[in-house]
């Protein structure tokens, strides 16, 4: 949301001055992404760039507006999307598959009967698996079709932020007018409501109510479904359940070879990526989508630095190598069964980690994966999570997976559980960096 909206104004060889809508926006980036952007200039230019984020002059001398919001008062006009929404996450782009399938239905009929089809829509799952190219597709259908539409686009914490402020200049109406007027509400994120003050559950409890009431459509996203969410008031837990509730999962990996060839297609990529490569990433790639997208761009950007005429498997190989080593999923990929990574170094492994967990609480490894949930296996089973995250970096969904095929939520819910009695429990503590040391000895 920070990026989108910018636009790069000029390069003359050693810095790159982009162009943001505010000097918010200009501040922030500077200060977050500067280093991250110039860190990727020596792979993708050859030599180091410094990156500088600056106010578009164009927008100088306009009124200054929060960078996530359409205000609701101006109606965009036909043809003009609101700042925040990319003009990539449409459903045209969408690429549908078993594990986003019930959730995209949703969003379709929610931008073709706003207020009406499910009220609110309410969509879950892991980070980067589409959440939010969906919440936006049903904007970018609704303007289509309605250009006079007003849409409030808005993360959870900027929500928060702009009650604080509101409160702070005493100018609540306005607050109240912004968000209870618009036509359309997208709240990202609303996970982050959770041990917030109560004045800040209290607004967000009376703007839902407003804008239901009169039959205007809210969509949120979250990492977990409203139940799972603690601290989240009741009243607001049952009020995210009167619509639809559509999780999102990690896609298969026909699903994964599919979007990767929308990708190619998408960006008119200059060199051709055959399909044993295409195959390859799918494999080797599978936490999330956007990680899945930008592997593609490292092997292009990897080929085009090195000077290679095509893309081949051993290309794809190189570029991927620190990605595949730090994720942990080389390791996953090619050696659950204990066998050595394809570097020839024995990994740290899932089942390594069951094992010597198992052993330690003098319960077996399939017990872990059980869907069995008596005592005796709840608490090992949560700390062999806890040290798969922490050890392998491996993701929610592949945790899951090896654990019985528990959803995300459960694995967040083990991580949480583990980290709270690791900071409260001396002797707990004890044990788990007991075995989180002799587990990390097995690494490379």
């Amino acid at each position: 949301m920070w990026l989108e909206p910018t636009e790069a104004l000029r390069f003359d060889g050693s810095t790159i001055v982009v162009g943001t809508p505010d000097r918010l926006a200009a501040d922030w980036n500077d200060e977050k992404h500067s280093p991250i952007l110039a860190g990727h200039a020596p792979v993708a230019l050859g030599h180091p760039v410094t990156i500088v984020f600056q106010v578009t002059e164009e927008r100088k001398n306009r009124p200054q507006m929060d960078l996530f919001v359409a205000p609701p008062a101006v109606a965009p006009r036909s043809g003009d999307l609101p700042a925040p929404l990319s003009s990539r996450y449409t459903f045209d782009h969408f690429v549908i598959g078993k594990s986003n399938e019930l959730a995209a239905a949703a969003a379709q009929a929610v931008a073709q009967a706003p207020g009406k089809a499910y009220n609110p829509l309410f969509l879950y799952g892991d980070t980067g698996l589409g959440k939010t190219h969906l919440m936006q597709a049903i904007a970018h259908e609704i303007v289509s079709r309605i250009p006079a539409t007003r849409i409030t686009f808005v993360g959870t914490e900027q929500f928060m932020n702009d009650l604080v402020a509101s409160i702070q200049g005493r100018t609540m109406p306005d607050f109240r007018r912004r968000y209870r007027e618009t036509d359309l509400l997208l709240i990202d994120d609303v996970q982050f409501l959770k041990g917030k003050g109560e004045s800040v559950q209290e607004e967000f409890f009376h703007t839902f109510n407003a804008l239901y009431e009169s039959g205007r459509q809210i969509v949120l996203t979250s990492d977990r479904p409203p139940s799972e969410i603690r601290g989240l008031e009741g009243r607001l837990v049952s009020r995210f359940q009167w619509g639809m509730v559509a999780d999102i999962e990690a896609p298969q990996l026909e699903h994964r070879i599919a979007i990767l060839r929308h990708k190619a297609e998408l960006d008119h990529l200059e060199m051709t990526i055959p399909d044993d490569v295409i195959r390859f990433i799918a494999e080797h790639v599978h936490s999330n989508i956007r990680e899945l997208e930008g592997s593609i761009i490292k092997v292009l950007a990897y080929a085009s630095l090195k000077h290679r005429g095509e893309i081949t498997l051993e290309v794809a190989r190189d570029a991927l190598r620190e990605k595949l080593r730090d994720s942990g999923s080389a390791t996953l990929a090619g050696g659950r069964k204990g066998m050595a990574s394809p570097d020839g170094i024995a990994g740290l492994t899932i089942d390594t980690i069951q094992a010597r967990v198992a052993e330690e609480w003098g319960v077996t490894a399939d017990g872990l994966k059980s869907k069995t949930r008596t005592k005796a296996l709840t608490a090992p089973r949560q700390v062999a999570m806890f040290l798969c995250r922490e050890l392998l970096g491996a993701q929610l969904v592949e945790i899951g997976q090896a654990f019985g095929g528990r959803d995300h939520s459960t694995v967040i819910h083990s991580l949480e559980r583990v980290a709270a009695e690791v900071s409260t429990v001396p002797a707990f503590r004890v044990r788990v960096e007991k075995l989180r040391s002799g587990l990390d000895g097995l690494r490379g």
